[in-house]
């Protein structure tokens, strides 16, 4: 294994009865980085997740975890971890002190080195002044702040969050990733799984899953520049009416809505596709107006999740 890499997996692979959750995926991730599972509901990301932490069983497959065989050496993986799960997981008739004193506990931290992690802690998170309330009062921005005080209160080399983000604002989860990005600066690598677009590009690389496998991986511009389609944006007044008639040419990939515009992507072998386009719509009574553009992840998920992404030759 190469130890700059906090993860190394090769052909892991779960099968839960005749269903194959996770198929055979690769997996090499870099220490103090950021690395985002992308993915839609039963892709995948958090059974991979669980095999990694070694709380499954992989099926077929081997992975190696901070230099640690796991399932195998699971006992002594958990010391150097952190896990945050998509549901708040810890007391909420425990106050929030109580809740980081019984972690602490876990985790065997003396005495001494528990209060000051607390206290930090408390301070970190702009917790103190709720220490003393119930955690099942708390906001969901104050849970997720308090869930992740209690996934780093050990110091984990590694850090799992599985769609931490799910029950939050956006404003919380605009702070929630600034406090990421100081513990991956501090050097802590974290493996996060989301849904949403925006974290997915603040990531350092990522890997799009379907099906239990993993269709592109890479960084985000890498991954917008290798897409092997055209993008064209059109301005219409009837989006509705013109969707059906755009998606219907041939060498139409796909056809998304936002707002009064088409995204349109195309086979790149096409040629004059923008003329094509506005031409289709003129037939038809419409008129737009067209705009070449580059992809976005957005794109890039629709393609691979549609089992058509192919990288081009940037």
């Amino acid at each position: 294994m190469n130890h700059a890499n906090a993860i190394h997996a090769q052909g892991l692979t779960r099968r839960f009865g005749e269903t194959l959750a996770v198929d055979a995926i690769d997996l090499n991730i870099p220490r103090a980085s950021i690395y985002g599972f992308l993915g839609p509901n039963g892709s995948g990301k958090s059974t991979t997740i669980r095999m990694l932490c070694g709380l499954l069983t992989p099926t077929a497959g081997s992975a190696q975890v901070l230099g640690l065989n796991v399932p195998g050496q699971a006992e002594a993986l958990k010391h150097k971890i952190g896990y945050m799960t998509q549901r708040f997981s810890l007391y909420e008739d425990l106050s929030v002190r109580e809740n980081l004193q019984f972690i602490a506990e876990i985790y065997c931290l003396p005495r001494p080195r528990r209060r000051q992690r607390i206290a930090e802690l408390l301070e970190t998170y702009r917790l103190g002044d709720l220490e003393r309330q119930r955690a099942g009062t708390l906001s969901g921005g104050q849970k997720q702040r308090l869930a992740l005080a209690a996934a780093t209160l050990h110091e984990p080399e590694l850090l799992f969050l599985d769609e931490p983000t799910s029950a939050v604002d956006p404003q919380s989860r605009r702070e929630f990733w600034e406090t990421l990005f100081e513990l991956c600066a501090a050097g802590t690598t974290i493996l996060v799984s989301t849904h949403y677009m925006d974290e997915a590009e603040r990531c350092h690389a990522l890997a799009i899953l379907d099906r239990g496998r993993i269709m592109a991986d890479g960084t985000p511009k890498q991954l917008e520049d290798a897409l092997d389609a055209v993008v064209i944006e059109i301005e219409t007044a009837d989006p509705a009416r013109a969707r059906p008639l755009i998606a219907a040419l041939e060498g139409v990939l796909s056809v998304t809505q936002l707002g009064i515009r088409l995204r349109v992507l195309l086979d790149p072998r096409l040629t004059e596709p923008e003329r094509r386009l506005r031409e289709t719509l003129q037939q038809h009574g419409q008129t737009g107006t067209t705009l070449l553009t580059r992809p976005s992840l957005e794109d890039v998920f629709v393609a691979a999740t549609q089992g058509r992404y192919r990288r081009g030759n940037a």
